[in-house]
């Protein structure tokens, strides 16, 4: 008995020590692990063999910069205008009522130190007069240099004896799906507001069958009605888009909103100081984006590009030996999927510009060099 009693003590006094050891190794072990998950913004750690990976708050980008380096050169754009109809969609997104004489709010981007201004068209639509605010409330009258209808973009001027703020023009061609971005502008009269969001899809196309050749980029940054013309810029403040549009059943953002990339608007502008209006190259095709039902129909295993069902006489595309049937894959390296990926790169280009064709004909993969062209209408 006594000898059962002796041993059971010893092993009682082994498990004691054992625990000790052990707790103490743990809290170590523990106090290591928080140590390096505070200083890493991601860290890894291993848990029944499955690595974990966590991100800190310090891995988000501090859009600050951003921020203070164009909120200065985005300004307040008030139109007094006389309007014959109130059925357009730019009307029922911008003013809300009926009447004739009508005071509407947007907003326009500085480009330059002596007051050029991008907004978009349907801000200053049928106007009287357009009064410009900056962001130091200084109030300016603007003048309309010119403007496009179909990609919904006009310049102003103004007059300053002070070299203005403004925002350089970034690549929207380089824009990245997930990439942050911030909108910039004054909703509902909310001066120099800033609100943060991600690149959710470029190309965007509303309507495939209005003619209106849209491409958007579409952002989940907050825009609502006085946001239209404000800047969206990258992470570096760079213009890549003007805030055009929002999508809703309710008239507010809902989580959508699309902008015209930088690209287009500045060979736009480009092309109303230079020439007096916009300036379009044309590569002369017609056809339909490929789908998985057009491939059917046509007998096709091709389920991505543009389909060319007509050449039209008289352009590049003729020119280069493109014909009826050719699958165009890329344009200039830039993947064509669909229409608006195809009309969204040429409305950055002029005629006379040369662009390098990759496409597809009896299932082999073809280059053509084509030479755009200004259309004759």
């Amino acid at each position: 008995m006594k000898l059962y009693l002796k041993i059971l003590g010893i092993s009682t006094l082994c498990s004691i020590i054992t625990l000790l050891l052990f707790s103490r190794i743990n809290k170590e072990d523990k106090t290591d692990y928080q140590t390096k998950f505070i200083s890493d913004s991601v860290s890894e750690f291993s848990i029944n063999n499955v690595t974990q990976r966590n991100i800190g708050t310090s891995s988000l980008p501090d859009l600050t910069f951003a921020a203070s380096k164009t909120i200065d050169a985005v300004v307040h754009v008030k139109n007094t205008s006389i309007v014959e109809e109130s059925d357009s969609w730019a009307l029922q997104f911008f003013y809300g009522d009926d009447s004739k004489k009508k005071v509407g709010t947007g907003s326009g981007v500085i480009i330059s130190p002596d007051g050029y201004i991008i907004t978009n068209y349907h801000v200053i639509e049928n106007s009287s007069e357009v009064i410009v605010t900056t962001n130091n409330n200084k109030e300016y009258e603007a003048e309309i240099i010119g403007f496009d209808e179909v990609t919904d973009i006009a310049v102003l001027k103004i007059d300053s004896d002070i070299n203005l703020n403004y925002i350089f023009f970034g690549d929207s061609d380089s824009t990245l799906i997930g990439e942050w971005v911030l909108a910039v502008g004054n909703p509902y009269n909310l001066n120099s507001t800033v609100t943060a969001g991600i690149v959710s899809s470029k190309s965007r196309d509303l309507n495939e069958y209005d003619q209106k050749n849209q491409s958007f980029i579409q952002t989940d940054a907050a825009v609502n009605f006085g946001n239209s013309g404000g800047a969206l810029v990258n992470i570096q403040g760079e213009l890549i888009g003007i805030n055009t549009l929002i999508q809703s059943m309710t008239g507010g953002y809902v989580g959508y909103s699309f902008a015209v990339p930088s690209n287009t608007v500045r060979k736009i502008y480009e092309d109303i100081i230079e020439y007096g209006d916009v300036q379009k190259g044309l590569l002369g095709v017609r056809g339909v984006a490929l789908k998985s039902s057009y491939s059917r129909q046509l007998n096709i295993n091709e389920t991505e590009g543009f389909y060319i069902d007509e050449i039209e006489d008289g352009f590049g595309a003729g020119s280069a030996g493109l014909i009826k049937g050719d699958i165009i894959k890329s344009v200039d390296g830039f993947k064509i999927n669909k229409f608006s990926d195809l009309s969204g790169y040429l409305s950055s280009k002029r005629p006379g510009d040369k662009v390098e064709v990759n496409y597809v004909r009896d299932g082999k993969l073809k280059t053509a060099i084509v030479t755009l062209k200004k259309s004759s209408n």
